[in-house]
């Protein structure tokens, strides 16, 4: 199945072209300025300089180039082996929390047809190193050995360095170890001890990282966020339903400086707030957001770019297949998280759902997109791959119960 899958993914290469867009373009261009020695921004209020955090990943791409010159296609190969490792570490975990074969296939085969999942690999996109990195925190967590929770913190601080959605799967964590590790009939202080350790690790690589890029002078905020409130700005628009529109940018002069700025954003989320509150737009607004980032298709599709050397016809073909993808998930992840009430498995599930949770609870607040939804369809698909072991089982039952009539 992974060969397969690799092999399909070398293929979805060669269909979509290597136009880099929107931020991934950015990326691209940035990194190669770097490398000869130019700013990567101008102004305090400039992309890099906002969020410096996307700093990591930029260093990442610089690294590539330095070591095998400036071929997207590298990046997009690289991309392609991400994806086949989740697909692996996926069965991993499946297999470790459920220890049924089936299953971890299942979950592996649901994700690997979800081409809205793997669609962005032709676009310098920082999501699958970074999900792959927080999945192999969640698996080495699940085991008990020192040195599987010093990695633990190693992968979690690269994977927040690459793709900053850390504070949610700490969040996760943290919950997860109250829950289900420091108290069991008694204090356990040998986990919390364990979980320290994979902390500092993280806080230490983290730090050494954003300190390095600081005294590099590649940027000089090293890898903070400067400009939170932005996501804010989106992700509250009840017009725009939190999505990204080029309006809400236009109706704030960004070419003053980044303290000015962030005032005109907080007046702006202000309005915002003041507007859900008075008309009960909340739920309205959460309901939408909800349906654009986990049932919708995502705007993966529109990132690859296949458009520019392909029919509409074609488009619309490859839209419907995607779409398709994000269709299993849902009717199978259902069934699978009700079939969660009746079945045995280990409580390291919570592991993942409660990261997942928290990720989908911070969505509802902030600007979403679709293709936002990419660093937890990995889990997703597990719980989908018990929905879709449930159904067979099922058939399976009546079919053998028809023969023995």
């Amino acid at each position: 199945m992974l060969i397969v899958f690799f092999l399909i993914g070398l293929f979805w290469l060669k269909f979509t072209p290597n136009e880099q867009l929107s931020d991934f373009a950015t990326f691209w261009g940035k990194s190669q300025d770097a490398l000869q020695g130019r700013a990567i921004y101008k102004t305090d209020n400039d992309y890099f300089a906002k969020w410096a955090y996307q700093t990591g990943y930029l260093v990442y791409v610089m690294g590539i180039i330095k070591l095998f010159g400036a071929h997207v296609l590298v990046l997009q190969v690289l991309n392609v082996l991400y994806q086949t490792l989740t697909l692996l570490v996926v069965y991993k975990l499946a297999m470790k929390i459920f220890d049924n074969v089936k299953i971890a296939r299942l979950s592996v085969l649901l994700l690997m047809v979800d081409l809205d999942w793997f669609a962005m690999s032709p676009q310098n996109n920082n999501s699958y190193l970074g999900t792959l990195l927080f999945l192999v925190t969640f698996y080495l967590l699940m085991h008990d050995k020192y040195w599987h929770y010093i990695l633990a913190g190693l992968t979690l601080a690269l994977g927040n360095v690459i793709r900053p959605i850390g504070p949610v799967a700490i969040a996760g964590i943290v919950v997860f170890a109250i829950l289900y590790k420091f108290y069991d009939k008694k204090i356990n202080f040998q986990n919390i001890l364990k979980l320290a350790v994979t902390f500092i690790i993280y806080l230490m690589v983290f730090s050494a990282v954003g300190l390095a890029i600081k005294s590099s002078g590649l940027n000089e905020y090293g890898i903070s966020n400067r400009d939170s409130e932005w996501k804010f700005v989106t992700g509250l628009d009840y017009n725009t339903n939190g999505i990204y529109d080029q309006n809400v940018v236009d109706s704030i002069d960004m070419t003053q400086s980044r303290k000015k700025v962030s005032k005109q954003e907080y007046k702006v989320i202000h309005e915002e707030i003041n507007y859900l509150n008075e008309n009960n737009k909340w739920i309205p607004l959460f309901w939408n957001k909800l349906a654009i980032m986990w049932a919708n298709r995502s705007s993966a599709i529109d990132f690859a770019n296949i458009r520019q050397n392909h029919s509409e016809k074609v488009v619309g073909l490859v839209n419907l297949v995607s779409y398709m993808g994000t269709v299993l998930l849902v009717i199978f992840g259902w069934i699978g998280s009700l079939r969660l009430f009746k079945i045995s498995y280990n409580k390291n599930i919570f592991l993942l759902l409660l990261p997942f949770m928290a990720y989908v609870a911070v969505q509802l607040l902030i600007e979403v997109q679709g293709r936002y939804r990419i660093e937890f369809t990995p889990v997703w698909a597990i719980i989908a791959g018990v929905g879709l072991y449930s159904i067979s089982s099922w058939i399976n039952s009546k079919r053998r119960k028809d023969l023995s009539v």
